[in-house]
């Protein structure tokens, strides 16, 4: 049977030390998986990129944005209820993915993340030598 070392959410890692009065959202979140590493697809509307922090610390990614709610200028806010959320979602890496080249893409509310397996851990084909 073929053992798979997928990401998994970790229970002690999904909700950060941090406190906020909004709570927390938990995006949506899509994992794709080739022969060369995984893709990950997180839906996080209103989101933009100086909003948006990932973290890789030991075998832990930490994702965390904070959405932004638009307020036309020329408008007076007279009753606010509407709460930008607070988006995170954490995953533990197995060994096989490396760290050091994860790339990142935001595009209308989709963080995209591709991280590659090692090359050591990458499936080859062995050639074999007639003797």
């Amino acid at each position: 049977m073929n053992e798979r070392k997928d990401l998994t959410v970790p229970a002690e890692a999904a909700v950060s030390d941090k406190r906020d009065t909004r709570g927390v959202t938990l995006p949506a979140v899509d994992i794709f998986e080739d022969k060369e590493g995984i893709s990950l697809i997180a839906d996080l509307p209103g989101v933009s990129k100086d909003r948006l922090r990932i973290n890789v610390e030991g075998d832990v990614l930490l994702i965390e944005g904070e959405a932004s709610v638009a307020t036309p200028a020329d408008f007076r806010l007279v009753l606010g209820e509407m709460r930008a959320p607070l988006f995170r979602r954490a995953f533990k890496l197995g060994q096989e993915f490396d760290r050091s080249q994860i790339n990142a893409t935001l595009k209308q509310g989709l963080l995209t993340l591709r991280i590659p397996r090692a090359r050591e851990a990458q499936p080859r084909q062995i050639p074999v030598v007639a003797g």
